[in-house]
């Protein structure tokens, strides 16, 4: 076929003009003849959209040029008109379904000299000229230490991860009350995954970050709540606050403990935050001086045109703001290295420069020390879209950062800003974790650089998205508020920066953003770590483990009981459960959306399905962790209750659709038993969501209802966990009524942490015939009968749960001595106790009080077991909303 030669400018571009490499603004077929300056050379390969060709002879060892800096060396010839790729790049694309033949070898690896900073060549860079006038906005004043807000927000703050989900439900029912008072923008629930039982080692950083949660100035009130038994509370929070100085004094604010039943706990709160409604709606906007601006800038979801259009429209309007005075939060520290010589290009002084470096070799080391390096943070998403390495990611993320712009400062995550100009927070390149921090250092506004079309907002502070070409803002453009491609297709970079800051102005006045607009919104803090110091990590390698069960006392009467079961194809199952598993955080908040529009449809019921689910969860992207997340995603696509599932993808992450493709693959699944839905391909949130709804209601409606039949106790699936000190006579009858089910061939399953296993009353009464040494690893899914023990990387009830219910179990039993616990958003949890006060206390969420004599309890539980199984018996808090969905991230997983 021959190809008419075409001008580079019509298919290319050049960030700098020392690169040696170029960016195709297009998909190009291979043999396209390209007529660059006086030559014309031919493609030897298709170039996908965003990828790179060379535009000149690189000979192998040599540099290869972006930007005018190093992102790898050519480890062949390259001859103009090369793709150049690396083996990261080709991983990413042989995953994908592509209808044209890769090359079969990279030809450039991931390797630069490091960089070293010459103190001795450094030249402090000037301040901005700033204007001399002034542009204002509507903002909601608050003291001189909190400033101005962009939004009047009443705020529910869970202190920890077990508090979420009550905040979450405190939330559903206090929402509606915000649409009847004028100055109030909205009621919502800030609920993370961090702050469990055990003592963690982010606890002055998560400190420092709920402080600044409470004193930003987008919050006109604020409810904390905890049970007060975590390691980080609101004792310890409210003792942060007032040591370092934090304004709380100046918002209504109120610390509550949990201690009652979840709806007279709810019903408490809704008395205290009622109360304050009309002393915040009291407060109405004023114009300010947008110098009152602090805006963090984040860019997620990258691609090859972030550093072209997206980030530098960001630097650009960020200038501005910067010149009239405002303040702005450039963080990601990880997605800054290999960018290091031009943020240093923009430096205050020495000082500040060597406290960058110093941030950057930090996290370097950090990452080392569990075992990962900056390479990993580029996601499968980044990679498909041209960014091949973390160098290249970084090259254009630095370009938030606008040539005339210098660095003032350089703060701790989350450390409050004190002063004006541009400063570097120390993050990780999570978006949401990065994010976070920004909102606790005082941003009133987010500006958000997209390539792909991330959708993630935060819940009180409006995110501005700005995608980079034309093409993806008219695939989203209900999800996106600003097409930085209007740069890219020729339209000046100040007439496309000054419609983006009007609309900034604009949104800081009131105006809904788009992420407001479809109304979700996600929180995440800096996760946990293991190491704070370098250590052996071979102590920490993988561990197989036999997935035979272990060897106990089965010689005990196994009651005749009846469970009432679908016979589904080749399966029993106690439940029919529609599923719609986001692949990574990005996607949860729309899977939740979907699942709860499902449920107000009836139409599903007739075929035997009894509700849909979402599981939203944290990880996917912007994490380096080890199988426990791909094993837990296998583990809830193959579980037993699970009729239909739906894979939804956000369409950037490192586990999209084709990475679970293939471990479906390789797990000898099927994909074609499974709904593949894309955030971002399939056109947004509305598009999407339809695209689902059509899915399942084409499969209820092909399919039959299921036959009932009448199982034995071998049907039975366990997962048996505990809080606080069980009595000896609660561990003998729980070691009874295990040894009944798996003499049954039913299946018990206990995680390795749990303190019913140092008890030598639950251990005797087993009359196990060897170690009880775990037998699966965490989320190892499993059809095995008898009784197992998972491994558990970490103490956190959530991720324990989350862990047994992909190993396939049922139904949990909890005995709790304190008080309830949260459940599981798809497998019921029965909570039991003997404890007399806690009977009390919660005697309306409990399922049930071990009283005297003993020796039933083991046959009584067995009972509500039956029931439970059978469906005519509803856990008494399976409806209230306060679950927990949390994956672990492994011994070595870090934020990235």
């Amino acid at each position: 076929m021959k190809h008419t030669t075409i001008d580079f400018a019509e298919i290319g571009r050049l960030p700098h003009p020392n690169d040696n490499v170029a960016i195709a603004t297009r998909t190009l077929d291979a043999g396209l003849a390209v007529r660059f300056n006086d030559c014309v050379f031919t493609l030897g390969d298709v170039v996908l959209q965003g990828h790179r060709f060379a535009v000149q002879t690189i000979h192998t060892g040599e540099n290869l040029l972006s930007w005018g800096q190093p992102f790898g060396r050519a480890s062949a010839e390259i001859a103009p008109g090369d793709y150049v790729r690396n083996e990261g790049v080709l991983k990413e694309l042989r995953r994908r379904q592509l209808s044209f033949t890769l090359p079969d070898a990279p030809n450039f690896v991931d390797e630069i000299a490091p960089f070293v900073f010459d103190e001795a060549a450094f030249q402090p860079a000037p301040p901005l000229e700033r204007y001399a006038g002034i542009k204002t906005f509507m903002g909601y004043r608050r003291s001189p230490e909190r400033g101005v807000g962009t939004r009047n927000t009443l705020v529910l703050l869970g202190t920890s991860s077990l508090t979420g989900g009550f905040v979450r439900t405190l939330e559903t029912k206090l929402k509606p009350l915000a649409e009847q008072y004028p100055n109030i923008d909205a009621i919502v629930a800030v609920a993370h995954t961090e702050g469990s039982l055990a003592q963690p080692n982010n606890r002055e950083l998560l400190l420092r970050t709920l402080a600044g949660f409470m004193v930003n100035p987008n919050v006109g009130a604020v409810l904390a709540v905890d049970y007060g038994s975590e390691a980080v509370n609101n004792a310890a929070l409210s003792e942060y606050l007032t040591r370092n100085n934090y304004p709380i004094a100046e918002i209504p604010h109120h610390f509550m403990s949990l201690s009652r039943s979840f709806q007279a706990d709810l019903d408490a709160a809704s008395v205290v935050v009622t109360g304050w409604l009309d002393v915040v709606n009291s407060i109405s906007r004023t114009e300010e001086s947008i110098c009152e601006l602090r805006i963090g800038l984040q860019c997620g979801g990258s691609d090859a045109f972030s550093g072209i259009s997206g980030n530098p429209l960001l630097g650009w309007v960020t200038a501005e703001i910067l010149r009239y005075g405002g303040s702005a939060n450039l963080a990601e520290t990880d997605e800054l290295i290999g960018a290091e010589a031009y943020m240093l290009s923009g430096m205050r002084d020495l000082a500040t420069a060597r406290q960058f470096l110093a941030a950057i070799q930090r996290f370097q080391e950090w990452a080392g020390w569990h075992g990962h390096s900056a390479e990993g943070n580029p996601s499968g998403g980044n990679k498909y879209r041209g960014l091949y390495n973390i160098y290249l990611k970084s090259l254009g993320a630095a370009m938030k950062r606008d040539p005339a712009v210098r660095v003032a400062q350089v703060i701790e995550y989350s450390e409050r800003m004190r002063e004006a100009g541009l400063v570097f927070m120390d993050s990780p390149g999570n978006d949401l974790e990065s994010i976070a921090g920004q909102i606790a250092a005082g941003c009133n506004l987010i500006f958000f650089v997209t390539g792909n079309g991330s959708i993630t907002n935060f819940p009180y502070v409006p995110t501005l998205k700005i995608v980079t070409t034309t093409e993806r803002y008219n695939l989203l453009m209900n999800e996106m508020d600003v097409n930085a491609g209007a740069y890219l297709d020729g339209v000046p970079m100040a007439e496309v920066g000054g419609q983006a800051l009007q609309l900034t102005i604009d949104i800081a006045s009131g105006q809904l953003s788009a992420g407001e607009r479809a109304g979700h919104a996600q929180v995440q803090i800096w996760r946990d770590w293991l190491l704070t110091a370098p250590a052996d990590l071979r102590i920490y390698e993988p561990v197989s483990y036999s997935g035979e069960p272990l060897a106990i006392d089965t010689r005990i009467a196994v009651p005749d009981v009846h469970i009432s079961a679908y016979h589904s194809g080749k399966r029993l199952a106690v439940d029919q459960v529609g599923l719609v598993l986001p692949t990574s955080l990005c996607s949860g908040q729309i899977a939740q959306m979907c699942a709860r529009r499902l449920n107000e449809r009836s139409a599903y019921a007739k075929n035997g399905l009894s509700r849909f689910v979402a599981l939203a969860h944290t990880e996917g992207c912007g994490s380096a962790t080890g199988s426990e997340l791909n094993d837990t995603l296998l583990g809830y696509l193959r579980h037993p209750s699970v009729k239909y599932c739906m894979l939804l993808e956000h369409g950037c992450e490192k586990t999209h659709n084709g990475y679970i493709r293939q471990l479906i693959l390789e797990a000898s699944l099927d994909p074609r038993d499974y709904g593949w839905a894309s955030v971002q391909l399939d056109g947004g949130i509305d598009a999407v969501i339809q695209k689902m709804e059509n899915w399942f209601e084409d499969r209820w409606s092909a399919d039959s209802a299921p036959k009932l039949v009448d199982a034995d106790l071998s049907i039975a699936r366990l997962g048996l966990v505990t809080q606080g000190e069980v009595p000896d006579q609660a561990a003998e009858q729980f070691a009874l009524l295990t040894r009944m089910i798996a003499a049954a061939g039913g299946m018990v399953v206990m995680p390795r942490h749990d303190t019913l296993l140092q008890r030598a009353a639950f251990t005797d009464a087993l009359a196990a015939s060897g170690e009880l040494n775990p037998t699966l690893g965490y989320a190892q899914f499993t059809t095995t009968p008898g009784f197992h023990i998972m491994a558990t990387p970490a103490r956190h009830w959530g991720e324990t749960l989350t862990g047994l219910g992909a190993v396939g179990v049922d139904l949990f039993l909890a005995y709790v001595q304190d008080r309830p616990m949260p459940g599981h958003p798809l497998i019921p949890l029965l909570q039991v106790t003997s404890n007399r006060q806690a009977q009390a206390a919660y005697a309306a969420d409990l399922d049930g009080f071990l009283a005297e004599p003993s020796e039933r309890w083991a046959g009584n539980l067995l009972g509500l077991v039956v029931e439970t199984l059978s469906r005519s018996y509803a856990p008494r808090l399976s409806a209230s909303g306060n679950t927990q969905f949390q994956i672990t991230r492994g011994l070595l997983g870090i934020s990235m």
